[in-house]
């Protein structure tokens, strides 16, 4: 199993977070705005776009998967895990530049294939480096307190990244794209700020892991028998708590995504206003911010009392007060921006902790599996983790591409070379309605049903962990 090792240096453990930084930048940057790129930019209708992120996503159930398995298998001198990481990274960074240069030059057809090949590769690149990321982590870290302070760490500086690509992209696309556009338009403005901010995303992504991949190494010392395909899904099958936390995570980020995918669309066509992005930023900082303390102060904070699974009921009892404040706020038509920052910062604070959290659930799978298998499946575990991620988000993507069809909030008045325009004058108020349910009721059903689905199923509490650690510590010295 585990040398008795020294500790993680703090290097170790910076540059590991700062590798989930760029990690996570890249996620925000292809799931957050992904569809607005396509549909209200460069004119793919939301149906396509819904049809195009749901395939993608059931192409990665076979993909993911599998990696896991190659993974599991890679011998090198430089580990199993490195390796993909940098190279899954380096592809992945020049996907996400191409898929944010579409050729405006397309016809319909040519960007609906330019838009759903794009999307695919991206996803499979971002596989291979984001399954080896997470494996790492049982691989160079001992159980208990360790692994989950290291835990705790990179999930804090995931969030960092997804908050600082959700707090500044819309700003930095306005100022990239009046910088170098050569067009007046609103459209023309947002296409080049895309593309000039996801080049600056996905060099900071190369650079970032490269740095992870110089600091990090595997500590494992057993050569571990790799599992064909049937013998992975039986892996999961058989391990109950896995299967819990994938559930789990698949609900709780389903509804997150929702939200994520249309806020920016309830700024624009809802909220209003000639200078809506920067209400957009301005609501996105205060509750980013919210995400990153939440993790790296509120979390440990209430863990010295409380333990994991307590904190996680706390944090669904937020997200959904927040939703509810959220939608009373919207219907009574507020439009003041100070009112949405309450259900901002209790929806992302809830966020930022089950970021944290779901991992170590995970994590502490692998240990679970490997007492009742008797071998440790890092690689295939935490492949789910990524899959069910990504599903999440294609989940997402289809209800939001469905409300914006249904709700007739498509890309024809951005078109306007008037970049002073409030976009929300000429929606009625019944798509204002449609839009405002779709993103705070449907979340706060899966959150409830996330809260039940979890408190049935998941049994390792802090007492049983102890007692498998100690389990695996006797048939390590027998």
């Amino acid at each position: 199993m585990m040398e008795n090792e020294k500790q993680l240096t703090g290097r170790e453990k910076a540059s590991y977070g700062l590798g989930a930084v760029g990690k996570d930048m890249v996620y925000m940057l292809s799931a957050s705005y992904i569809l607005y790129y396509f549909q209200d930019i460069m004119g793919v209708s939301a149906a396509a776009m819904g049809i195009i992120l749901l395939a993608a996503r059931v192409f990665d159930a076979f993909n993911d998967p599998i990696m896991g398995v190659i993974v599991a298998k890679t011998r090198t001198r430089w580990g199993r895990f490195r390796p993909w990481m940098f190279f899954g990274t380096l592809t992945n960074a020049i996907v996400l530049y191409l898929m944010f240069s579409a050729p405006p030059s397309l016809d319909t057809g040519g960007m609906i294939a330019y838009a759903a090949i794009s999307y695919v590769l991206w996803g499979v690149t971002y596989t291979m480096m984001d399954i080896p990321f997470w494996s790492m982590i049982p691989a160079f870290t001992e159980g208990g307190k360790e692994r989950e302070g290291l835990t705790t760490l990179a999930r804090s500086c995931s969030g960092v990244g997804s908050a600082l690509v959700t707090i500044f992209t819309m700003i930095l696309v306005h100022a990239l794209g009046d910088a170098f556009g050569h067009g007046s338009g609103s459209q023309e403005v947002e296409r080049v700020g895309f593309q000039i901010f996801a080049l600056i995303v996905a060099v900071l992504f190369v650079i970032f892991i490269a740095i992870t991949c110089l600091a990090i190494k595997e500590k494992s010392t057993v050569d571990m028998e790799t599992a064909s395909l049937g013998q992975m899904f039986r892996a999961l099958i058989s391990n109950d708590q896995a299967m819990c936390v994938v559930v789990t995570i698949v609900l709780v980020n389903s509804a997150l995504y929702i939200t994520s995918n249309l806020v920016l669309y309830f700024f624009k066509y809802d909220f209003g206003g000639t200078a809506w992005y920067q209400s957009y930023t301005g609501f996105n900082m205060v509750a980013g911010a919210a995400q990153i303390l939440a993790m790296m102060v509120l979390y440990p904070l209430l863990r010295r009392f409380v333990s994991s699974i307590r904190i996680f009921y706390i944090s669904l009892a937020m997200s959904m007060l927040g939703y509810i404040i959220l939608f009373a706020i919207a219907s009574l038509g507020q439009n003041h921006l100070v009112l949405l920052l309450i259900p901002g910062v209790l929806i992302m604070a809830a966020s930022g902790m089950n970021n944290v959290l779901t991992t170590i659930f995970l994590a502490n799978t692998v240990d679970y599996g490997q007492l009742i298998r008797g071998r440790r499946d890092e690689s295939v575990i935490f492949s789910m983790q990524t899959f069910v991620v990504k599903l999440a988000s294609g989940l997402a993507a289809l209800v939001a591409s469905l409300a914006l069809q249904a709700f007739r909030l498509s890309s024809t008045a951005t078109r306007s070379a008037d970049q002073s325009v409030d976009f929300s004058a000429g929606v009625s108020m019944a798509s204002k309605m449609g839009l405002r349910m779709v993103m705070t009721l449907i979340p706060i059903a899966g959150l409830m049903i996330a809260f039940f689905w979890f408190r049935k199923k998941y049994v390792l509490t802090d007492a049983r962990l102890e007692e498998i650690s100690e389990q695996l510590r006797e048939k390590e010295r027998s």
